[in-house]
């Protein structure tokens, strides 16, 4: 895959991460710089505190008074140092850790510009059941295959199926003025037919992860007869359904986004990457804190390292797409109001007529846990399982293995064998 070639063609180069490095290290200081700040507001009971913190905040006011606001400025000062040097300690940790061997790639099924279809099970049963597993845009499609401990695909390969997995590639000079509906009516149109010859001629079983999911429903509704079961796991589809919080992030920095888009062409992947930082501005603050405490050789470390170059290693947007996404999903929230379209025909969940499963991970601070159960409520006899997983958890945890990955793969092997209910043309909602 793309991260293969990209081990061969640059050896052990310095890695990058966290990304982008300035945003999180001015998070952390600024968040502790302020605690300082705010010391003797704190001291005599006046800081407006988060309610749920209230309580702790008024039996800590009269220790703090038996102190003198030099003490604990000296004594705040020096644990905010601390943190830091454990910060940094950790990216220095992470930036030195030794690179894992690459995984041996997949053979390629099928190849169009800059994406390809790749084979986790070329010489499966011929009766196996195929599924297409289809990423979001944004990442890289290694995700599911991250490495040898945790790949879902492999894992599901060695459960009787016949993993397809298709690697979208970086927007490149074809792909780079494509919007979502070319890479749904040109690029995964065709893959799926590519699938549908591997099958021999059998229908398949769509999975879609994240965006990914948005991008198999309509192919899904406009080829029936090509698809036999659906999977969507982790997939929005209200994006208001959390009390607007992410669209109100998107329209505080819409007029910057708009023209950064304008003046490259794409979105690039620093810029994602900080629209993620802002769910959760002090999330990677924890994270590689957390590392420096962990043994270097311990299989914990190497899957925290495995992780973070997956994080690290992400792709820009093609301009129409992170228009579409950005200002007409999450700013207009098109899917959720029935207003989404491709290829001119509205995208309906409700017209399905597949089995289908819905995935929605109960600790997910990316996709949120309404948005998603939304797109369940939305589709006729949809299945919808609730683990208790986060949104890259559902897919790389070790917990993820029993309660995601063996059950997907019933699901999967129960919709895709020769002899399930299949499509049945298109419910009219």
């Amino acid at each position: 895959m793309e991260r293969a070639r990209q081990s061969q063609a640059h050896g052990a180069a310095a890695r990058l991460g966290p990304r982008p490095l300035a945003l999180h290290l001015a998070a952390a200081m600024t968040t502790w710089s302020t605690s300082l700040a705010a010391l003797p507001s704190a001291r005599s009971g006046s800081l407006p505190w988060n309610p749920a913190l209230a309580p702790a905040a008024a039996a800590l006011v009269p220790q703090l008074e038996r102190k003198s606001l030099e003490a604990l400025h000296g004594a705040l000062d020096a644990e905010a140092r601390r943190r830091l040097g454990r910060l940094l300690d950790g990216i220095a940790a992470y930036r030195a850790f030794p690179r894992a061997p690459t995984l041996a790639e997949p053979p390629v099924l099928w190849q169009s510009g800059a994406s390809r279809l790749l084979d986790f099970a070329p010489r499966a049963a011929a009766r196996a059941p195929v599924v297409l597993f289809v990423p979001s845009l944004i990442n890289k499609a290694y995700i599911l295959d991250l490495s040898e401990r945790r790949s879902l695909l492999r894992d599901l390969a060695g459960r009787g199926l016949r993993p397809l997995l298709l690697d979208w590639g970086a927007p490149d000079t074809r792909s780079r003025d494509f919007s979502l509906e070319d890479y749904i009516l040109i690029r995964l149109d065709a893959a799926l037919e590519a699938a549908h010859r591997a099958a021999r001629g059998r229908p398949v079983v769509l999975a879609g992860y994240c965006m990914g999911g948005l991008l198999v429903l309509p192919l899904a509704l406009r080829r029936p007869q090509l698809v036999r079961a659906l999977a969507l796991l982790a997939t929005p589809w209200d994006f208001h359904a959390d009390g607007r919080c992410q669209a109100r992030l998107i329209e505080a920095v819409g007029a910057p986004l708009r023209g950064l888009i304008e003046r490259m062409g794409v979105l690039p992947t620093d810029a994602i990457q900080a629209l993620f930082a802002a769910l959760d501005p002090l999330l990677t603050v924890r994270k590689f804190t957390g590392f420096a405490a962990l043994k270097r050789g311990s299989a914990a470390a190497r899957d925290f390292v495995a992780l973070e170059d997956w994080l690290n290693d992400g792709m820009p947007l093609a301009g129409a797409v992170a228009r579409e996404c950005l200002f007409g999903w999450y700013g207009d929230n098109a899917p959720g109001r029935g207003l989404w379209q491709v290829g001119d025909e509205p995208v309906r969940p409700a017209r399905l007529g597949m089995p289908a499963l819905v995935v929605v991970p109960g600790h997910d601070r990316i996709v949120p846990p309404q948005s998603a159960a939304a797109l369940g409520a939305a589709i006729p006899g949809a299945e919808v399982w609730r683990p208790a997983l986060g949104h890259i958890g559902m897919i790389a945890s070790p917990r993820a293995q029993t309660q995601l990955w063996r059950p997907l793969a019933d699901w999967l092997a129960r919709a895709g064998a020769d002899g399930a209910p299949r499509a049945r043309g298109r419910r009219r909602a």
